[in-house]
């Protein structure tokens, strides 16, 4: 039995001795070799932090804006599918916990409570993740439910036109729990007899001829701000600059969808997706977040927020709403004490100069 947790990393035992098998497998899995998933986590041990001495650290500001929201520090809960697998209360109860933490969560389309049910849980900003599916009418009616209960910006997930191979979910033969958003929009038999009735249920419903025009479509119906999740290179993020969205999510699915792409905390400055865009639209930051000093590398590499996914659901599943608080709470204090730290008494104050990566390291070697 581990104890009472002292960071966030504890928690992930906590949840697999909570949890049945399959599902602490659908939550920690991820796909084929798992490189992605692992390498999204070691990438970050190969940047060192540079901290500046003699700085007035004796007042720390974390917070900051996303989309002209304020928020408590730079952490949103990113989306992740069927809390209730997790725990009774499901999003409701991540929903409370980010409003009690001050921050933004972005609710997934899978998730296991509907749109309204989350919005009417309490008073938070609130985003609301979406794909396009081949019947787009689908997603216009997801877009407008989320206008009417108050989700003030939508997340496009653009890295899905199949489903990743997930092969503990295929072992355990992963059984898709109905999706409550999308009752009575969408009905689909899915097969499990070979492997993972969820990855059948996905692959029949996303459509795999999406493009940049389905972008163009979904701007013509909704005055939400439009952020994009996927982008892992340079040119798909000055596309997506191009096309209008609001801002760009780096991330790889957490290692769930193509297997061996790079972490994405390298992706996120030495593949130029920063550079590239030149200010233009924020960048924020998904994949494999797991201390405040992870929080710290990715806004000196240029993001303006990272997103939290599966230790947010490792706290529901062994705590509840209060899991999630805490693991929240213990990323915001470590952040803290790294800017202490590091010299940086605000969000602003942390610069490029503060980390160095492996690849300035191997050159300063030559």
């Amino acid at each position: 039995m581990v104890g009472e947790p002292v960071n966030v990393n504890e928690f992930q035992e906590l949840a697999r001795e909570a949890l049945p098998k399959m599902y602490y497998d659908f939550y920690a899995g991820g796909a084929e070799d798992q490189y992605t998933l692992k390498e999204n986590l070691e990438a970050f041990h190969r940047i060192m932090i540079w901290p500046r001495i003699l700085v007035d650290v004796s007042r720390i500001d974390m917070s900051t804006t996303v989309l002209g929201y304020k928020i408590s520090a730079p952490i949103l809960i990113a989306p992740t599918a069927l809390h209730k697998l997790a725990h009774p209360e499901g999003e409701v109860a991540t929903a409370r916990a980010a409003a009690a933490c001050k921050t933004i969560m972005v609710l997934s389309f899978a998730s296991s409570c509907t749109v309204e049910e989350v919005a009417s849980s309490c008073k938070a900003v609130r985003f609301f993740q979406l794909y396009v599916y081949k019947q787009r009418e689908i997603a216009a009616v997801l877009v407008q439910r989320a206008e009417r209960n108050g989700y003030k910006a939508l997340v496009l997930t653009v890295d899905t036109p199949r489903f990743g191979r997930r092969e503990a979910d295929i072992k355990n033969k992963m059984v898709a729990p109905r999706l409550k958003n999308l009752e009575g929009l969408l009905s689909i038999e899915a097969d499990s007899d070979n492997g993972s009735s969820l990855a059948a249920y996905a692959n029949k419903a996303m459509v795999a001829s999406i493009c940049w025009k389905d972008v163009e479509w979904l701007k013509s119906i909704t005055n939400l701000p439009i952020l994009i999740k996927g982008v892992l290179t340079g040119e798909d993020a000055i596309k997506a600059a191009e096309v209008g969205v609001a801002g760009i999510m780096v991330s790889n699915h957490g290692g769930r969808q193509l297997d061996y792409t790079d972490a994405t905390i390298n992706v996120l400055e030495e593949l130029q997706v920063v550079h590239a865009v030149r200010g233009r639209v924020p960048v924020f930051f998904d994949g494999g977040v797991r201390r405040g000093t992870d929080i710290f590398k990715a806004l000196a590499l240029g993001a303006q927020a990272v997103l939290i996914g599966r230790p947010v659901i490792f706290g529901l599943a062994a705590k509840g709403e209060y899991g999630v608080r805490q693991v929240i709470q213990m990323l915001k204090d470590e952040l803290e004490l790294t800017m202490a730290l590091s010299g940086c008494p605000s969000v602003k104050d942390i610069t490029r100069r503060h980390v160095r990566t492996e690849r300035e390291r191997l050159h300063a070697m030559l």
